[in-house]
């Protein structure tokens, strides 16, 4: 099987609260595979586009649960990289109640902080059409170097480029660190995902989410369309000049029955990237990419969570 999609970055473990409520209330937690971009690459399978995953996990009992829940997934095990000298991440969530979530991360020179650039080799990146990644893994050790190298080398080879901040504050020494980091990955986006408040930390404003998105895309070489997501308002696509679809668009999103919101984002992502790829119109896009984060909104956990397209369907995203 073709496989033209790769995903990047980090794979961990989200420790999920028994009740909403401050950590400090919290007895008790349930263990679920996670990380932004795992879950991206697991909806991205679920949604019949199965791509290769480059990660890295401890050598440890989490990083096997992962390994085998990646592989459970139908995920290849190609660049599923094993770390024997370094443990997996955990992150500790917890909900308010309407299901928004906060976390706290364990990653003290984890195996998701480790990955070595030039592990894809520019062989394995001619023959893929996209390439996806996100910022968690940009804020600390050799995995900064290596999507950095990962991004400019796709770029290069003619990849379509998608990028997720996915801006997590307590991971980063500061914010002018954060910013400047990510604002080096965009000169190799094509396509990039943020929350108006991401938009907002990278420094980009406007009067309203539009001008805030084309501010973006007067970056000299940078992304040329952004997809900027707004919660409960659904989400808006502005594309540039120089991108392969046209316009602007933008969608109200779904009602759902909102039981934990982890990994929504991540789901609105790999709708976005497979209807993208499918060569949809932004408006088409939109409504199956907020679909398909409506619905994984649905269930706790983020991975388990992920719906087919099937479930999709459903909130009227095909």
């Amino acid at each position: 099987m073709t496989r033209d999609i790769l995903v990047a970055g980090e794979t961990l473990i989200d420790f999920l609260p028994e009740r909403p409520g401050p950590i400090s209330t919290v007895e008790g937690f349930e263990r679920r595979a996670g990380g932004a971009p795992a879950n991206v690459a697991v909806a991205l399978a679920r949604l019949e586009r199965t791509p290769l995953f480059w990660t890295r996990v401890g050598e440890d009992p989490f990083g096997r649960y992962l390994v085998e829940t990646l592989a459970d997934h139908g995920l290849p095990e190609r660049f599923i990289d094993r770390d024997p000298d370094a443990k997996t991440t955990l992150a500790f969530v917890t909900h308010d109640e309407t299901g928004d979530r906060e976390f706290s991360f364990y990653r003290d020179d984890t195996a998701d902080t480790r990955l070595e650039p030039g592990r894809i080799d520019d062989a394995v990146l001619a023959d893929l059409e996209w390439v996806h990644a996100g910022g968690v893994a940009l804020s600390t050790g050799s995995s900064r170097e290596a999507t950095l190298d990962l991004l400019e080398r796709a770029d290069a080879a003619g990849c379509t480029v998608s990028f997720d901040p996915n801006a997590r504050p307590e991971l980063w020494p500061d914010d002018d660190v954060f910013r400047a980091v990510v604002r080096r990955a965009l000169d190799h986006v094509d396509v990039l995902k943020a929350a108006e408040e991401e938009l907002a930390a990278l420094g980009f404003a406007g009067e309203d989410v539009e001008a805030t998105a084309r501010d973006v895309l007067a970056i000299e070489g940078g992304p040329s369309t952004v997809l900027a997501t707004r919660g409960g308002e659904g989400a808006l696509a502005v594309a540039g000049d120089d991108a392969p679809w046209s316009g602007t668009a933008s969608h109200p999103g779904y009602e759902a029955d909102v039981v934990d919101t982890t990994g929504a984002g991540d789901a609105f992502l790999a709708g976005a990237i497979a209807a993208l790829s499918e060569g949809r119109a932004l408006e088409d896009v939109l409504a199956f990419a907020n679909a398909v984060g409506a619905a994984a909104t649905t269930a706790p956990g983020a991975m388990t969570a992920l719906p087919d397209r099937e479930a999709v369907g459903e909130f009227g995203g095909e």
